[in-house]
C-alpha cells in the first residue's frame, strides 16, 4: 500500500482529532503520540483502531508493530514528514495511533476505595500525571470536573497520563456540584483538599470509599462547593513553601489513601 501523504483524509482526520476536542467527541475518539503510550494502550487493552508509522518505523519498532497488529489494529505508512506535520510535539517519534474514548458515568464508577476529582484543572500535563498517580495507587477512577477543565483526552493529557488513561476508569461532568452530588449518593466521603485548612492527611480516614477533591491550580476548590464537601484535608509542609502542585497533592493523599487500606485489611 502507497504511504499516505499530508492532504489523504485519514492525514487531516489526524490532525483534527489532535487540535480539536469537539472533533475527538464527534469521531469517539483520540490519538497516542509515540511507541510509549501505544504500548501502553496494548497493556491495557485499548480499543486501538489504526498506527500510523513513518518511514523506518516497521523497522525500528519491529515489535510494538508485530504486537498491534497480532492485536487487529490496521498499521498504515505515512510518507516523510507527515508525521512531523500532524504531532503535536517538536521532535515525534514516528508511530502514532488512534483509540476510541472510554467514557465513562460518574455512577459507573466502582464504590469500594478511592476516587479522585479534579476541579477546573487546566494544565494538560497536571491531569496527566494525576491519572498516573490515580491508577498506581488503585484508586477506583478519576473525575475532571468544570467548565474551564483541560479536555481529558487532550494529547498532553494522554502522554502525561502514561497509559493511566486505558487503566484508570475515567468519567467527564462540566458541572462539578453535580458529580460530587451523585458520589455522595453513592457513599463516598467528600474531602476537600486545602492548602492551609482540614485535618492533616494522615489523621483522617482515607481507607473508607472516599472522592478526594482537588481544585484549580491556581484558585483552589470553589467556595460555591463547600455544601457539597463532607470535610477538608491538608498536607502539612515546613519551611517557607505555600503548597505543592496539584499533582504531587494528589499523589500524597492517593498513595496515603493505599497506605491505610493495606493497613486496615492486614489487622
Amino acid at each position: 500500500m502507497t504511504p499516505l501523504g499530508p492532504r489523504h483524509h485519514e492525514i487531516r482526520r489526524l490532525r483534527a482529532l489532535l487540535r480539536d476536542p469537539r472533533a475527538r467527541v464527534d469521531e469517539d475518539a483520540f490519538v497516542l503520540e509515540g511507541p510509549r503510550v501505544v504500548a501502553g494502550a496494548l497493556d491495557r487493552g485499548a480499543e486501538i483502531e489504526v498506527v500510523y508509522l513513518g518511514p523506518g518505523a516497521r523497522r525500528a519498532f519491529a515489535p510494538l508493530v508485530a504486537r498491534a497488529v497480532a492485536s487487529g489494529v490496521t498499521a498504515t505508512d505515512v510518507r516523510e514528514g507527515v508525521i512531523e506535520k500532524v504531532a503535536t510535539t517538536r521532535s515525534p517519534q514516528p508511530v502514532l495511533g488512534v483509540a476510541r474514548r472510554r467514557a465513562r458515568s460518574v455512577g459507573s464508577l466502582p464504590a469500594s476505595g478511592h476516587v479522585v476529582v479534579t476541579v477546573d484543572v487546566t494544565d494538560p500535563g497536571n491531569l496527566g500525571t494525576i491519572m498516573r498517580s490515580a491508577e498506581a495507587s488503585g484508586a477506583d477512577g478519576l473525575v475532571a470536573t468544570g467548565e474551564n477543565s483541560v479536555d481529558v483526552h487532550h494529547p498532553k493529557v494522554v502522554r502525561s497520563s502514561a497509559g493511566a488513561i486505558f487503566g484508570l476508569a475515567v468519567a467527564e461532568c462540566a458541572d462539578a456540584s453535580s458529580a460530587l452530588d451523585e458520589l455522595g449518593r453513592g457513599g463516598r466521603r467528600r474531602l476537600g483538599a486545602s492548602v492551609a485548612n482540614g485535618a492533616a492527611y494522615d489523621d483522617i480516614d482515607l481507607a473508607a470509599p472516599c472522592a478526594l477533591v482537588l481544585g484549580n491550580e491556581a484558585r483552589g476548590l470553589p467556595v460555591a462547593l463547600a455544601d457539597r464537601l463532607d470535610a477538608a484535608v491538608c498536607i502539612p509542609m515546613s519551611g517557607e513553601a505555600e503548597s505543592l502542585n496539584v499533582a504531587m497533592a494528589a499523589t500524597v493523599l492517593c498513595f496515603e489513601a493505599a497506605r491505610q487500606r493495606r493497613a486496615m485489611s492486614s489487622r
